[in-house]
């Protein structure tokens, strides 16, 4: 597939994630752990919920307000996470970072699924911060977790 292709693909699929966000609303609070986080440069801003039994994400939503890249970030994100141990979902946050530092990726490390979408976005340091905010939210998490 010619680069122009892939890179109009990769638009579309981030544009059906900013106007068809996956798992956007809020948890009922039973347990479940929020985390609050903005990106001043640009005004960017996301609540994190999720809800962790044994170790396993049984539910995540996300509410919050920003550009195409960070909404559609955390609809990717809270997608690929969902029903996965924290550290399936830790270690796709580290896979994540990489990309967006322009670094290779091991194909067999995991599926990537529509994250991929956002590669593109490691040309763009200005725009690093908008697709990682929804992932830092997730380290924070993790971490109130544990």
């Amino acid at each position: 597939m010619a680069m122009s292709s892939l890179d109009d693909l990769y638009r579309r699929v981030i544009m059906d994630h900013y106007q068809n966000p996956r798992n956007k609303g809020q948890l009922e609070n039973d347990g479940s752990v929020t985390i609050n986080l903005n990106n001043p440069t640009c005004g960017d801003r996301i609540q994190l919920q999720m809800k962790v039994d044994n170790g396993i994400i049984q539910d995540v939503k996300f509410t919050g307000e920003g550009c195409s890249i960070s909404m559609s970030s955390a609809s990717m994100m809270t997608q690929a996470i969902k029903g996965a141990t924290l550290e399936e979902a830790l270690k796709l946050a580290d896979i994540f970072s990489a990309l967006m530092k322009g670094e290779e990726i091991e194909e067999d490390d995991l599926d990537l699924g529509d994250i991929e979408a956002l590669q593109g976005v490691a040309k763009f340091p200005a725009r690093i911060k908008c697709a990682t905010l929804a992932w830092k939210a997730l380290q924070q998490g993790a971490s109130e977790v544990k």
